[in-house]
């Protein structure tokens, strides 16, 4: 790796409470946000939005919770961790949000344990399983380049509620893509077998690409595909290049999570992730 490529890794200012998945600020981001849904926006619209951005976290949250007792180092197990609570939080108040906006009345509860597998509609890139450490956190290095590249976007977003939510969630991405982006680089740059697996992982994830490059519910709430489609490659292949990797992403997986196509991995997921709510309907903690 080249002291540029350094560099140019260098996604993020590393000091103060961006390094930290949690950071040391815990205020409400929505305190003092209007709530009610501005004049020219279509409700239908940012509800679906909403529920999907919901749903990538949420999936997301689940497939790292995973790797609670099975992380190589006990710091990396905090990290993934406190990660994927990073996500849940962000899940949590775009569900809230939905509820506003549908009219349903209908809590963060009931949208992640209340409906069935077909009813979400995350990007299927997250509700692939974990498999080793590489495919992980290289997944992790697509998912988070992608949704920082549309929150930056969102924070611009006609909708206060959206563009808090945004806010928010690009700190925390950014830390999540710096994680992500330095153990790629480490695992593609290390052993014969670390790099092994780290090319297979890119090889493996570089087809489901496509269907974050194509996705378009945020297009009319600032996002626009191509540019975050373009963002999230470019940031793909600095860090493959800083890995000392060459790899060509390949044809798209046909199909499209956003239109309820899943793959056969998530039912599974959901129905673990529902089974005490399921088995225990209306119990409160």
């Amino acid at each position: 790796m080249s002291d540029d490529d350094h560099m140019n890794l260098s996604l993020a200012d590393s000091s103060g409470d961006t390094q930290w998945a949690f950071g040391t600020g815990f205020e409400d981001p929505l305190h003092g946000v209007d709530t009610a849904v501005p004049a020219g926006v279509d409700a239908p619209v940012l509800t679906a939005l909403c529920l999907a951005l919901g749903d990538d976290a949420l999936v997301s949250a689940q497939r790292l919770a995973e790797w609670v007792t099975r992380a190589p180092e006990l710091e990396v197990e905090l990290a993934l961790a406190n990660i994927g609570l990073d996500l849940l939080g962000q899940a949590r108040l775009l569900y809230a949000r939905a509820g506003q906006v549908d009219g349903s009345g209908r809590g963060e509860d009931a949208y992640a344990y209340r409906r069935d597998a077909g009813e979400f509609r995350n990007v299927r890139l997250a509700e692939l399983p974990c498999g080793d450490f590489a495919f992980s956190v290289t997944r992790l290095l697509a998912l988070s380049a992608w949704r920082l590249a549309l929150f930056q976007r969102l924070t611009s977003a006609p909708d206060p509620v959206l563009r808090a939510i945004a806010a928010k969630g690009v700190k925390e991405l950014t830390y999540h893509r710096q994680f992500a982006a330095d153990w790629t680089v480490r695992l593609g740059d290390g052993t014969a077998e670390s790099r092994r697996r780290t090319l297979r992982a890119m090889e493996e994830i570089g087809p489901w690409l496509g269907e974050l490059a194509d996705e378009d519910t945020a297009e009319t709430f600032g996002a626009p595909t191509g540019e975050v489609g373009v963002e999230t490659l470019r940031v793909w292949g600095q860090v493959a290049r800083a890995a000392g990797l060459s790899v060509d992403t390949g044809d798209p997986v046909p199909g499209h999570g956003r239109a309820g196509q899943h793959t056969e991995h998530l039912a599974p997921l959901v129905e673990e992730l529902q089974s005490v709510a399921r088995a225990l309907p209306g119990a409160t903690w």
